[in-house]
Parts: C-alpha cells; sequence; structure tokens
C-alpha cells in the first residue's frame, strides 16, 4: 500500500483499471450487478415523488359534495354522476379552477344491517359531516328520519330566505322534536323508528314539528334517472305512510345556498 493511501483507495483504483478495460456491455452488466437495489430505490423514489408533487399541484377542494344515499344505482360504470357534477358546477358556478364537485351515489346503509360495508358508510357520514364535507344528504324516508333523530340537519326555518320558504313550504318535510331520544342519539345505532305513525308531511300531526327537509318532487333528474325507483313498491312504506325522497342540509353546511342550488338542478325539466 503506498504511503497515504487507505484501503478504500485501493480499491477504488483497482476498480477503476478494471472498468477501463471492459467493453459498454460488460460496464452495464457490471453496474446493474452492484448498484441496481440503489438504482430502483433512487426509481421509485422519483415516481413518490414525482407523484406526491403532482397531486399537491392539482388538488382541489371541494366545493359542493352531495351524498345520495340507497340511491339504487348497481351499475359502476355509470357516468351519471360525473355528468351531473360537471352540470351542477356550471350552473352554480363553482370555479372549476378552484374546486371539484362530487355527486356521491355509491353509499348505501339500513337500520337492520350490520356489514362492514353499511357500517363503513355510516362511520363516513358521520365523520363528513362533522367536519363539514358533506354539502347537502339525499335519502329516502326511513335514512333521512334516522339523522333528522340524530339533529344533522339545519331547521329550514334557519336558513332559507322568505322567498324560499314561500316557495317549498307545501314540500316541508318535518320530524317530531318531541320523539328525540333522551340521550345523544348515534345514527350508527340500530335504533328502530318504524313503529311511530307519523305523517312527516303534518306538521299539525306532531308536538313539536321542526321542518328539516325538503321533499324532492316527482319528475325530476333522479326520477328520470331511475334512481330511488324501488321506492314504488309498497314495502317502502315507512311510518304508516308511502317512503319519499328527502334532501337536507347539514347543520356543518357553511354555504347552504348552494344545497339549495342543486335542489333546483335536480327538479328542472329533463
Amino acid at each position: 500500500m503506498a504511503v497515504g493511501t487507505s484501503v478504500g483507495d485501493e480499491i477504488r483504483e483497482e476498480r477503476r483499471k478494471a472498468m477501463s478495460r471492459m467493453s459498454s456491455r460488460e460496464k452495464f452488466a457490471y453496474f446493474w450487478d452492484y448498484y441496481k437495489i440503489h438504482a430502483l430505490a433512487a426509481v421509485v423514489l422519483v415516481i413518490v415523488l414525482a407523484s406526491f408533487i403532482y397531486q399537491y399541484v392539482t388538488h382541489k377542494d371541494y366545493g359542493f359534495y352531495a351524498v345520495l344515499v340507497n340511491a339504487g344505482i348497481n351499475d359502476l360504470s355509470n357516468s351519471m354522476p360525473e355528468q351531473w357534477a360537471a352540470e351542477f358546477q356550471e350552473y352554480a358556478s363553482i370555479d372549476p379552477a378552484e374546486y371539484e364537485v362530487y355527486i356521491d351515489t355509491s353509499m348505501s346503509v339500513s337500520s337492520t344491517d350490520l356489514s362492514q360495508y353499511t357500517m363503513a358508510n355510516q362511520e363516513k357520514i358521520m365523520a363528513m359531516t362533522q367536519t363539514g364535507s358533506i354539502s347537502t344528504l339525499v335519502a329516502e324516508t326511513e335514512t333521512f328520519e334516522k339523522y333528522a333523530q340524530a339533529e344533522y340537519f339545519y331547521p329550514l326555518e334557519e336558513v332559507l330566505s322568505a322567498e324560499e320558504l314561500e316557495k317549498y313550504r307545501s314540500s316541508f318535510y318535518y320530524t317530531d322534536a318531541a320523539t328525540f331520544a333522551d340521550d345523544d342519539y348515534d345514527p350508527t345505532e340500530i335504533r328502530d323508528f318504524s313503529g311511530l305513525l307519523i305523517d312527516h308531511n303534518d306538521p299539525a300531526a306532531m308536538e313539536d314539528p321542526i321542518a328539516v327537509g325538503i321533499i324532492v318532487t316527482k319528475d325530476t333528474k333522479l326520477e328520470n334517472a331511475g334512481l330511488y325507483a324501488y321506492l314504488e313498491d309498497s314495502k317502502y312504506d315507512y311510518q304508516g305512510h308511502p317512503a319519499e325522497v328527502i334532501l337536507g342540509i347539514p347543520i356543518t353546511n357553511k354555504q347552504p345556498e348552494l344545497a339549495m342550488k342543486f335542489l333546483e338542478y335536480i327538479q328542472l325539466e329533463k
């Protein structure tokens, strides 16, 4: 070993001499044998960083997120939600450069189903409501009443304009605050409200009526697209009356006017 050189220096010098005698193909094979793990790790790191940067740069907050629970869409290839989202974004003048619009028809819940799928959907709705992520929730009577009992929705008198109150009052959905549980009711719990005979269109039949939803009229985009068509079967009657489709505004929604805009949109003529 020469004076002033280390073992590492000697090894690098021998490797340099060996490399100088190799052909290009041999050099590549040598490199691959000794450094392929490092090279692959570097490639993976670059891909991960590029993906992260892309997601960060292109990420948009939701300007509007509608949840249509138990809508009855079974075709996962159905492009209708994406089409509606694009149409509503333009209809409501929500800036596409800043925000996304999402119409979620994938969630299905049941008051009697204890499957992991149902429980996961219930937990998702609860979490998204608590964080203010859901702009509006649409559901059939049984599911809607469950969330109404948990006080998930604004009383309409608090958020609608005088003009809107006049326009939609005949379609108001009422829940009876006198039937609310004494404890803090969690809608993921299994509680059966079907035994109560209540006409949710008639506040006079209730002890403490609160208007918390608007019944979606017939011949709307929902009906024309076949959503909630199963409600035509009498077995879906609830609390002694035919099941309806109701739209409510979660109390954590900071822009309730967009929920009303969505109601206008889905009730447009086809």
